[in-house]
């Protein structure tokens, strides 16, 4: 954990009890550019994204969310923005991601095709990393989420 987010996570959990934040807590950004980063964490702080994905290849066992677990959310560099609980994850090929799921990730124009492509893309760079073929049948767990802190903007 770096020291800035462990200092702003302590400072919530001392400033706002009525959260209730366990000590526990994983912490991330989304996406592989600060471009994507910022524009995803905007879309959770707008409210409009409440789902996100990930490729279970390569992914270690603090990678893979938990229903019930937190999240700090950084910016591409390392500034923390927001907290989020998981409250489901299911594992399912890429190809059977349905639209429902597509919808609530909030992105480009909601639709399945559109997720499917950028995810796609998204996973390919990944796969890359760390030397697999994309495929259509690759894990990939979808994870919904709520907004702890703060409040959704929109």
């Amino acid at each position: 954990m770096s020291d800035i987010a462990e200092a702003w996570w302590q400072d919530l959990r001392r400033t706002r009890p009525d959260l209730g934040l366990p000590d526990r807590y994983d912490l991330w950004h989304f996406g592989d550019s600060e471009e994507l980063a910022r524009e995803l964490l905007d879309l959770v702080l707008a409210g409009t994204k409440t789902a996100t994905a990930g490729l279970v290849w390569g992914a270690d066992e603090a990678g893979t969310p938990k229903p019930g677990g937190y999240s700090l959310i950084t910016d591409f560099a390392g500034m923390p923005h927001c907290v989020l609980q998981t409250v489901e994850v299911r594992v399912l090929p890429f190809d059977q991601v349905d639209a429902a799921f597509a919808y609530d990730e909030g992105e480009g124009d909601r639709s399945l095709d559109f997720w499917r492509d950028a995810h796609w893309r998204y996973f390919g760079r990944r796969c890359a990393e760390i030397g697999r073929e994309p495929a259509v049948d690759m894990p990939v767990f979808c994870e919904r989420f709520r907004l702890v802190y703060p409040e959704p903007r929109g």
